[in-house]
């Protein structure tokens, strides 16, 4: 992984992170003090923690055929047949509002999937019944109308 440059002192360090091959410049590691192999060790995993992400993946839930798709409160809106209202806008995401057939539908898109997380674990408090995509939550009355929604758009039901 490291190799000596012509330039004294200087080591070309290469690493892989999500895919990509990141290559910087260090200078070797000189211990005034001796440095155990556990701490060399604890080292060595932190950095390639770093590096790689921290090994966590969030790829979100995948639609019926398997490809990640991400709605906006529009788009959601649209695939049943209404134009939402823009009801709330907040940092991380924005709550759209409409009605079909008496029915009433929440739409949810967020900016990430950890603040949708986020979300959606404070709202099982108070209960409820979700549509749950990439970065895309959808709230109405019927489970049944979800599930066949959910064919439709990807996701997953999540009842609370």
């Amino acid at each position: 992984m490291a190799r000596r440059l012509a330039t004294p002192g200087l080591i070309a360090v290469s690493a892989m992170r999500k895919g990509k091959t990141v290559t910087g410049f260090s200078r070797p590691l000189r211990a005034s003090a001796p440095v155990t192999g556990v701490v060399l060790s604890l080292l060595a995993i932190a950095s390639a923690l770093m590096l790689t992400g921290g090994g966590v993946q969030d790829d979100g839930p995948k639609t019926a055929g398997g490809i990640s798709r991400t709605y906006t409160v529009e788009q959601l809106a649209a695939t049943i047949g209404c134009t939402a209202e823009i009801t709330l806008k907040a940092m991380d995401y924005r709550k759209g509002e409409c009605t079909t057939d008496g029915i009433p539908y929440v739409f949810l898109d967020f900016q990430t999937s950890t603040g949708q997380r986020e979300w959606l674990d404070y709202a099982e408090m108070y209960g409820g019944l979700y549509l749950v995509g990439d970065r895309w939550a959808l709230s109405a009355k019927s489970k049944s109308f979800m599930q066949e929604l959910s064919g439709k758009v990807g996701g997953k039901v999540e009842e609370h």
